[in-house]
This record gives C-alpha cells, structure tokens and sequence, in this order.
C-alpha cells in the first residue's frame, strides 16, 4: 500500500509551483484561487512543512517545496501519457497534427486525403497554429516544425530543406516596367515574409539582395510585411509585388503558373520542415502510420525536384 497525498492537493501545489500563482493554477485546473489555496494549505499540513512563502503580492517556494517540485511534475507528465497510451495502442482513432497554417494550406491539406485513403480507421484533426506545441500539455500526437531540427526529447525526421528566391505573378512581369536583372527590383514593391523570424535569421531581402550585389541599389527595408508565408505569397500571386519566397512552400504555385521566378539565383537556408514526436509515443500505430506517410509524401515530392531529404525514413 502507498500512502499517498490526496492527489487534487498535489495538482494545485504543482499548478502553483510552475506559475508562482495561485491565481494562474486556478485558471489552469478551472477552479477558484480559493480553492487552490485551500488544497495548499491541506498538502502542507499532510507534510507537516511549510512548501511556500506567502509574501504581500507573490509567493515563493520554499526549499521543501523546490525538492519536490521536479518529481511531481515528472510524475504528473507520466501520468498523462498514461492515460494517453489508453486510447492509443491501436491504429484507429483521432490523430491530432500540429502544424503553421502556410504549410497547413499551401501542402498537408491538399494532401491529406491520401493519408485518409490509406488509413480510413485514423481521423485526422489538424490543428493550424504558429504556436510552438509543448506535447506535456498540448493534446497533439505529432508536429511540423520548421527549424534547424534541434528538438530535445522527440522523434525528429527530416522532411525537407527550403531555400529561398524572388517570386512574383505573371501579370508583374508582363508590365511596362522591365525586371531583367536584381536592379530592376528597385521599381518594384518588396514583401516580405516574416514567418520565421521568432525562430532565427533565415535568410531574408537583404541577404539576396547582397548576394546580388544590388544591395546599395535597392532598398531592402521597403515594402509590407507578413507574419504567414502563405499571406506574402498570396499577396505575390495577387501582383502586389515581388515576394522573397520559400521554393518548397510555394512550389504548387509555380508549377500552375500562379507565380514566376524571375531570376535563377537561390538562397539556400539551414532551416527546413521535420515532423517530430514524442519518443515515448513515436512508435504508436497510429503515430507510425503517419510519420511513415508524410516522409513518402516529401520523398516522392523532392525526388524530382532533386531537394535535400537526409533521412529518407522515419527513424526506427
């Protein structure tokens, strides 16, 4: 027999713990800061020890308290892929994909009908944010990243690299102003793509322009700014102006004609799409089954382009 804390006690301390809180435990349990408070209160006298210091407007833990700390959430983690492994030691069922609505859009979407075809017991809900997913908390199965592929504690596969260029609609290259050479581009309004800036400095305007060597000709720090690739590429699509966009994001778009690259020049980047998971459910059928799909998916799609895959299958 365990003799064990009264477990709604130690969800609140924890709560409180990693948000320094009451107030902010109790938004995340759904309950009263009252309540949290009380359940504190009721874990310290199980103790016997004090496992916070309640000072005017904060409060701080304790040494009691920070020993315990790390355990607890340890605990609570493996308490929820428990709970999770319940509902996911079969190939049926939701997955839950985490992935930036321009790849969402601009590729998964289109695609995955195919994965729904293969496997028509799996119902795939995808959920489109530009928010990083912390898959303790979050209720998602896998992710796309677009990064340098440093993720500690999951299952990474490459799914491709990306490289950026000038992209602009056929209707802007028709007009009366020429764009022959990266000087022309001085008559031209510059989009720009700001997407990943949160994750580190891929490769923007000014780069290429440099690489140009236009970079005193042209002003690099005109023009609209987009936060969604996809909004800087429909914004190109639409004639507004000429956008340095990624190939591999928008290479449905210039295979129907919808956007033109004007010149041959191309920036190649460090960063490029992994589809990550948890290690502990990597190997989940479900999981696996999606994984396995996505990575043939890129293959077939960067075989004929000759883009860099690496790892061409998921990792066993």
């Amino acid at each position: 027999m365990r003799r064990l804390p009264p477990l709604n006690a130690l969800r609140a301390f924890e709560a409180s713990a990693r948000h320094l809180s009451f107030s902010r435990a109790a938004d995340e349990l759904a309950v009263t800061p009252a309540a949290i408070s009380h359940q504190v209160r009721q874990l310290e006298d199980w103790f016997g020890v004090p496992l916070f210091r309640r000072l005017n407007r904060a409060v701080r833990l304790t040494d009691a308290g920070q020993a315990c700390l790390p355990l607890l959430t340890d605990g609570f983690d493996m308490l929820a892929r428990a709970a999770a492994a319940v509902g996911a030691t079969d190939d049926a069922g939701m997955l839950t994909v985490s992935v930036a609505p321009s790849f969402a859009g601009k590729w998964l979407v289109p695609r995955i009908e195919g994965f729904s075809a293969r496997h028509p017991d799996i119902d795939v809900r995808i959920s489109a944010s530009m928010a990083l997913v912390d898959f303790r908390t979050d209720d998602v199965d896998v992710g796309i990243r677009f990064g340098l592929g440093n993720y500690p504690d999951l299952r990474v596969d490459k799914l491709f690299a990306e490289s950026v260029t000038p992209m602009c609609s056929p209707s802007l290259m028709a007009g009366g102003t020429p764009l022959d050479a990266p000087a022309d581009l001085r008559h031209f309004t510059l989009l720009h793509d700001d997407s990943a800036y949160a994750i580190g400095p891929i490769p923007d305007w000014r780069m290429w322009l440099r690489l140009a060597g236009v970079e005193d000709v042209v002003d690099w720090r005109r023009g609209p700014r987009f936060n969604q690739s996809e909004h800087a590429l429909q914004a190109a699509i639409d004639g507004l102006g000429v956008v340095i966009g990624r190939n591999y994001l928008a290479r449905a778009d210039l295979a129907a004609g919808r956007l033109v690259q004007p010149f041959a020049l191309t920036l190649p980047t460090d960063f490029g799409y992994f589809v990550v998971a948890p290690e502990a459910t990597a190997d989940w059928p479900k999981v696996r089954a999606f994984r396995n799909w996505i990575v043939e998916e890129t293959c077939k799609d960067t075989a004929g382009a000759g883009t860099d895959t690496d790892d061409t299958e998921p990792t066993p």
